[in-house]
């Protein structure tokens, strides 16, 4: 069967899906495809995640690979043992020449073939979502219920955005139109034109290790469903969930009849890494990339031939102006300080408090006496050792337990950061988040980042002053998120307008089942590109219409 058919059946039937997808991301109302509760995927495929996991450990992971130069591996999960799987690392020339043959039949084969490849593709990524989350707790240290959602249903989301996004757009381009212009007296200009959408060429997506397929799969889904093979270069430590996700591209690709390398994986290692020589090849039409701020303006900076899209490290604030239950103020703000022990990029880590104190519906309560609860508020949500392993999960670099004992010189300790021991696996890294109390004068210590579960309550002369400061720090630094605690209209007003200003996402007044890192696929955008965070939103028509273009042809019509 020709490929077209076969992927033409497939937009077919996933067309109902894909016209809710539109339809959700025109009214930004509730709505997944991909339920992010467990029960609705069977006991069975729940009781089978661990026995599948475990059959991949200590064995070489299998993909289409047309150019093989070694193997690497070495990942190790932060629970504490090796998994033992090896891949194989491509001759990365001889790949991109192959894809670069590849890529006139992908290309021939139409929007409607690629959508329908990229949805099928999630159809079968939901249905391993199990699978996906115990590879995300051994590699990430999420916890599995966070490893569950964010690498499964939530990752599933965000794909699924991106191939709407790329429909909304490839549909509006017509094949083909008649244009006939009056001359007056004369006949008309009668002209045939064609448009032809073409994809820039072979994409990058370049992983992270926290998040490996929600990060992933936004660039991954937006430069396939626009007719672009894709490369995704995992970190090193976090290999197995992106390498899952090329082997089920690889499957649908090659049972729709088109070349399985079209999406390949290649990985590296810390010792010998390859992000950069991919990134700077001339063959290389578009890059996404999550991480540090240093290697995204990198390939910023020197990727001049690709369209490059980052979302790289920013100061995500909080401002606590007044409130009307500090204690739900403080619960909220625990949880979000504490889950995936920091480890996510929009978890809050500046917390402005004027040191006059903040108005309560209990009267005035001083800057030490928010700065407590705060403190109290985490300390009791971790209280139960169980639960907090589950909430906290593991830190995944050893960098950033080497960062938290180097940040505790940097303001007084309001509270310290503990080692915790898991009930199930006694050599994990676990860690309680790290709060200092610092004044506002000290802008060396919270004016960066500090990746983990590392926060600040910095002493402000009053609330305009911490809606300053995070004016100044955030132009200049960016974030991803704005949260803003006020009974005040007017205050909330100025903060509004502050977050149009800087570019951030603003949350007001969350204290019940709503956090401040949280973000949902086809309602909330994720990062603006209007700030140092990040140059690009998750995921907008922008996001994905830089990945083709329209080439046209026009030619007299005969006898006209």
């Amino acid at each position: 069967m020709p490929a077209s058919v076969s992927a033409l059946d497939l937009f077919a039937r996933h067309q109902p899906l894909l016209d809710r997808a539109i339809a959700a991301i025109a009214s930004r109302e509730h709505w997944t495809p991909y339920p992010e509760s467990q029960r609705p995927y069977g006991e069975e495929a729940a009781a089978a995640g661990p026995a599948n996991f475990a059959a991949l450990q200590g064995r070489h992971f299998e993909l289409a690979c047309p150019a093989v130069a070694g193997r690497v591996g070495g990942e190790r999960s932060p629970y504490g043992f090796d998994l033992g799987i090896s891949y194989d690392q491509p001759d990365t020339d001889a790949l991109l020449s192959h894809l670069q043959a590849q890529l006139p039949a992908w290309r021939v084969a139409g929007p409607q073939a690629w959508i329908g490849v990229c949805l099928e593709i999630l159809q079968r990524l939901n249905a391993q979502s199990f699978d996906f989350a115990h590879a995300a707790v051994h590699t990430t240290g999420q916890g599995l219920p966070m490893a569950f959602q964010a690498t499964g249903p939530h990752a599933q989301d965000r794909g699924l955005e991106a191939v709407a996004q790329a429909w909304k757009l490839l549909r509006e381009v017509p094949q083909t139109a008649r244009w006939t212009k009056p001359q007056g007296k004369l006949d008309p200009l009668v002209v045939d034109k064609r448009f032809h959408i073409v994809p820039r060429g072979i994409a990058l997506v370049i992983a992270c290790a926290t998040f490996p397929t929600w990060n992933t799969y936004p660039g991954l889904f937006a430069s396939l469903a626009t007719g672009n093979p894709v490369l995704v270069k995992p970190h090193p430590g976090a290999i197995l969930p992106v390498a899952m996700t090329v082997r089920v591209c690889q499957q649908v690709l090659a049972e729709a009849g088109f070349d399985p390398a079209l999406v390949s994986l290649v990985p590296d290692s810390l010792d010998a890494p390859v992000a950069k020589q991919l990134a700077l090849d001339p063959r290389i039409k578009v890059i996404d990339f999550t991480g540090s701020s240093a290697f995204g303006n990198w390939l910023e900076d020197h990727a001049r031939q690709a369209q490059v899209f980052t979302e790289k490290a920013g100061l995500n604030s909080v401002v606590i102006d007044s409130v009307t239950d500090l204690k739900a103020v403080a619960r909220n703000l625990a949880f979000s300080l504490s889950l995936y022990s920091g480890q996510m990029c929009t978890a809050p880590q500046a917390i402005y408090v004027p040191r006059g104190g903040i108005r309560t519906a209990e009267g005035v309560l001083g800057f030490d006496e928010v700065a407590q609860a705060l403190a109290g508020a985490v300390s009791k949500f971790l209280a139960d050792n169980e639960r907090a392993c589950t909430v906290l999960g593991c830190i995944q670099s050893e960098a950033t337990l080497a960062r938290i004992d180097a940040c505790r010189a940097l303001g007084e300790v309001l509270l310290d950061s503990e080692a915790r021991v898991h009930p199930e696996y006694p050599e994990a890294r676990v860690r309680t988040p790290l709060l200092l109390k610092v004044d506002a004068s000290a802008r060396e210590a919270y004016a960066e980042e500090r990746f983990g579960p590392i926060g600040f309550v910095i002493a402000t002369d009053d609330t305009a002053h911490s809606l300053q400061l995070v004016r100044e720090t955030l132009s200049e630094k960016g974030a991803l998120t704005l949260a803003v605690y006020s009974t005040d209209a007017q205050v909330l007003e100025q903060a509004e307008e502050l977050a149009q200003d800087v570019g951030v996402a603003l949350s007001v007044n969350l204290d019940n089942g709503l956090f401040v890192n949280q973000s949902a696929a086809f309602s909330d955008f994720h990062g603006t590109g209007a700030n140092p965070a990040a140059n690009a939103a998750l995921t907008d028509a922008a996001f994905v219409a830089r990945r083709f273009v329209v080439v046209q042809s026009r030619r007299h019509v005969a006898g006209a």
